[in-house]
Parts: structure tokens; sequence; C-alpha cells
């Protein structure tokens, strides 16, 4: 009895590693596909399964001029993986009943030009039909100054809209900017001041943090543009234009614990957070695949809660398979590699694994 005992124990525990070998060798060939200098900028990657991590490596140099490697405690620039946070915040703030998802962005913002057909919720599923600013060719003129909020949003509100509030879904970081200072207006706090306060220190967030390029951050990962000749420093940018739709910082391990704390409902009910992780429909009754901050598709016919980044120097991308809880994400310090397609691989390589086994 003692020896059956045994070896259904010795199967057990080496399943699982056989297991995790497989899955390591065949992640590591699909990144290696994609990120083939090893010299040059890199990624860090992480897969978790039941908000265990399985997979955790880097890639690549955090810094070129100084011949620094990779290291899975870097820190990256998320870009639009920043919307997440802004989502979640402004669902904070309507649980706590301080503002309603109906409600025109003319009560918060008096003077927004067709504010009063434009709502929250308009805003967070890009449906509002403002003028994406990033798209304007004068954003030149403003992306190295430093603008308040109101500032900002004065530079791009009298745009002429692209279409009716709800009749098209069109991927808009104006919206994203709106909301932000919805945020200040409302909690009295910069919007960098409230996502610290209450989300990152909240659950542990604690080596991310707004950007900047002039504070001393460690295990910064350093970012690159490539062009003709070879690598160069990222092009600069003042934080306060991408603001709440793009200047967000963190790493691989907190930005799993983001995930968990959505998973256990730490920052809001799980009624609340459901907001986020639907699809809703346009004016005339067609669904979109948008959520509150997360594209809403599938992977080989799996639902998956998906969103990248993109900004000076860095590319971002997420996956998150609610079925199987399955997280995977990259982390990289070039525009020259983007994680989203070879993330999308891992997850649909990783979900087949579990399938299998």
């Amino acid at each position: 009895m003692k020896k059956i005992l045994l070896i259904v124990i010795s199967v057990l525990i080496l399943f699982p590693t056989t297991y995790a070998q497989n899955s390591e060798a065949k992640t590591d060939s699909l990144i290696s596909s994609v990120f083939k200098d090893k010299d040059g900028p890199g990624a860090v990657f992480l897969i978790s399964k039941n908000g265990k991590q399985i997979y955790r490596k880097a890639f690549g140099k955090a810094n070129l001029e100084l011949d620094v490697a990779m290291s899975p405690k870097n820190v990256f620039q998320l870009g639009s993986m920043t919307k997440q946070f802004t989502a979640i915040a402004i669902l904070m703030l309507e649980e706590q009943e301080k503002l309603d998802l109906k409600d025109p962005i003319s009560k918060y913002i008096p003077d927004y030009p067709s504010g009063n057909k434009i709502t929250i919720h308009h805003l967070l599923t890009h449906t509002s039909g403002i003028k994406d600013f990033t798209k304007m060719k004068s954003i030149q003129q403003i992306a190295q100054k430093d603008l308040s909020p109101k500032e900002l949003i004065d530079f791009f509100k009298n745009e002429p809209a692209d279409f009716a509030p709800g009749e098209k879904f069109d991927y808009n970081n104006s919206g994203y900017i709106v909301l932000g200072y919805i945020l200040e207006l409302i909690s009295g706090e910069t919007y960098e001041n409230y996502i610290k306060k209450n989300i990152f220190e909240k659950i542990g967030m604690n080596h991310s943090r707004y950007a900047s390029d002039v504070a001393v951050i460690n295990n910064r990962a350093y970012g690159y543009n490539k062009k003709e000749y070879g690598y160069v420093n990222k092009s600069k940018i003042s934080f306060s234009i991408p603001f709440s739709s793009g200047s967000l910082m963190s790493t691989a391990d907190d930005m799993l614990k983001w995930q968990n704390a959505l998973n256990h409902n730490l920052l809001l009910t799980a009624k609340t957070a459901k907001k986020a992780f639907t699809t809703y429909k346009l004016n005339n009754g067609e669904e979109f695949t948008y959520g509150y901050g997360w594209h809403i598709k599938e992977i080989d016919g799996t639902p998956t809660r998906e969103h990248g980044g993109s900004i000076f120097g860095f590319k971002t991308m997420g996956v998150y398979i609610p079925s199987e809880d399955i997280y995977i994400i990259g982390l990289s310090n070039c525009d020259c590699n983007s994680p989203t397609q070879l993330i999308r691989d891992i997850a649909a390589a990783t979900l087949l694994a579990f399938k299998k086994k």
C-alpha cells in the first residue's frame, strides 16, 4: 500500500514539473522568435495560473548605454494600459455614489461643447465622438509642454466631433483625459495621488507610479526607438500629455497583483467590477467588443480581456483568460518590438496546454 502511495505521489509531483518544462520551452521559443537581438532593448514576460506565476523571464537589455541586462523586476511605462486604472477608479467613485455613469460631462465641465449629450459611459467605451487629440497634427506644439488637465482639454475640446455620441466605437485617448479630469474634480486630488493612494498602495503595487523622466526610479527600464542606423533614446514627452490615458509605470509582478486584486474584488464589488468586463451596444443596437478599459475578445473561442499600450520607447500587452484564471503580460522597452500578437500567441499556447492537461 505504501509503495502504491509513493508511486501516486511521485506521478503527481513529476507531472507538473514535466508540464512546466514543456510550456516553458514553448514560451521561450515564441519569445525568441520576436526578441532576437540579445544586445538590444528587451522585454519582461510573466504568465500566471490561479494567481500564481508559472513563468517569469527577462530578455535583452534594460539600458544599452550601461550594458545592463533586463531583469523581471524592471519598471516600464505602461502606455494605454493606464486606461484600466482610470476606468476602475471611475467605477470606485460610482460605487461611492460620487458620480453616475449616465451623468453628462457638462455636470462636471459646464463649458464642454455638447457636454450635455456625452456621458461618462461614452468616455469609458470610446463612443463619445470626441476628437482624439493624439491624431491632431498640432499635437507637436504641446507634446513637451507641462499642461494642466484643463489646459489639455481646452486644446482639443473645440475640435469638430467625429460622430454623435453612441454612434460608433472609435478608440479615443481624449475621452480618458476627460475622465481623469473629472476624477480630479470629484475627488479633490490629483490623478497621480488618487491612483497612488486608492489603488497602488491599497493592493501593494509598491513599484508602480505616475511616469517621470526626472525622478530616480529604481530598476527603471530605459525606453528606445529604432532608426535605420540603430537604436536611439526614446523621444521626449511631457507626461501631463498622456495623463490618465497613458502615463503610469509598473512591473510585471505589480501587474499580477493588479489582476489578482480585480479577481478578489479588493477594489470593487463583483457587481460593479462586472461593468468593466461587459460588452455594450451602439445607438443602433450593434454590439462592440470593448468594456471599460478592456477589449473583450476571445482566443480560439475562449473569452479574454485584453489591452495593450504604446508610448514613446515602450510597448505593452496583457491578456486575461477568466475561465482558466490565466494572465499573460509582456512589457517591452522599444517601439521596435510590439508584444501584442506575441502575448496572444503565448496565451493561445498556454490555454491549449492546460486544456490538454
